[in-house]
């Protein structure tokens, strides 16, 4: 461990900048891997027609800043089961993305696996990693929220012995954790299509995350999160406009479970959905425009997911890209704020 454990903080801080470096120096030899592989990210043909000068740009670049977060944890951290099950369950989820992205290149088209193969993918990783929250790390099965109110979803537990050991199945909060995590997988997927987009909104709420972690003291997933915001800070060097790589569904679908987990084991599930704001607003979007297609043939915004509904009103890409960081900023400042009025 570097640094001075007796000064939490630092090392917190430090995890960020260590993790920022890893990123920054491995980032240009993966992108030099994937142009000589041919490893490029293939665009939607109904999407806006100025992407499509994207066409062939690299992509996967989640598997480097994720693993400059996990040489993070090996070097800040020490690895508890609270940890464990986090990078877990955020690396399961980043290698479903990581098939999907292979998927897609492999030939040649936009989107890779299917969505029934995604979601088995995703109910198979939440459940476990419920299961493990709550039976290794003492997780109560309720959900916390501001005032001091909760909503108790271990109502129907099962409880079963196994190799001498009580083991227990809150069935409700194990359906909340799998729409909770599937939902953020799937949200910051959404968000991420525009250059910069995603990242810099998930570098802002990794942040807030590891300050609500860090109050928790728990210093081990504040190091997780403090590491993934500064791996986004080094992958924003080479993803903002124009990108020269993209995070892929390898890093959007772990950002998204890696969010999801720490919200999980420090109890701010509902605070977490005000902090991620622009993921949930991106996704309401979308439903909003096929429920309201399939209904009255009608579209309320001119594309979805958001951002593009504002490049068709003519906004420049950056501009969308630095309004929407600002948007997500004050979604996770409130966020953070209602968190101070847990119980």
């Amino acid at each position: 461990m570097f640094g001075n454990p007796s000064y939490p903080s630092y090392q917190v801080f430090l995890s960020a900048a260590i993790a920022a470096l890893i990123t920054i120096v491995l980032m240009p030899l993966f992108i030099r891997l994937m142009k000589h592989e041919g490893f490029g990210q293939q665009i939607r043909a109904d999407g806006p027609q100025r992407h499509l000068v994207k066409q062939g740009t690299p992509t996967m670049g989640g598997v480097v800043f994720l693993l400059a977060v996990l040489v993070t944890c090996f070097l800040q951290a020490k690895w508890t089961n609270d940890l464990v099950i986090a990078v877990a369950a955020t690396y399961a989820t980043g290698s479903l993305g990581l098939l999907d992205d292979i998927e897609s290149v492999a030939h040649k088209r936009s989107l890779g696996l299917t969505p029934s193969q995604k979601m088995a993918g995703l109910i198979l990783i939440s459940v476990i990693f419920c299961l493990c929250a709550v039976n290794l790390c003492n997780v109560a099965p309720w959900v916390e929220l501001p005032g001091g109110l909760a909503i108790n979803l271990g109502i129907f537990t099962s409880m079963f012995d196994i190799a001498g050991m009580t083991f227990q199945v809150p069935w409700l909060y194990v359906l909340f954790v799998f729409l909770l995590m599937a939902g953020l997988a799937n949200a910051v997927n959404l968000t991420d299509g525009l250059d910069g987009l995603a990242g810099g909104c998930a570098l802002v709420v990794m942040l807030v995350m590891a300050m609500v972690a860090f109050r928790y003291n728990e210093r081990n997933l504040a190091i997780f999160a403090a590491a993934f915001a500064g791996a986004l800070v080094g992958f924003l060097w080479y993803n903002c406009y124009p990108a020269s790589i993209f995070m892929g569904d390898t890093g959007s679908l772990a950002l998204g479970a890696g969010f999801a987990a720490l919200a999980v084991l420090t109890k701010t599930e509902v605070t977490s959905l005000v902090m991620g704001g622009l993921f949930i607003v991106e996704t309401l979007s979308v439903i909003i425009q096929v429920v309201s297609f399939k209904t009255t043939g009608k579209r309320v915004f001119l594309m979805s997911p958001i951002h593009h509904h504002f490049e068709k009103k003519g906004w420049s890409e950056t501009k969308v890209v630095i309004r929407f960081w600002i948007v997500s900023a004050a979604f996770a400042t409130l966020g953070f704020a209602l968190f101070f009025q847990l119980g």
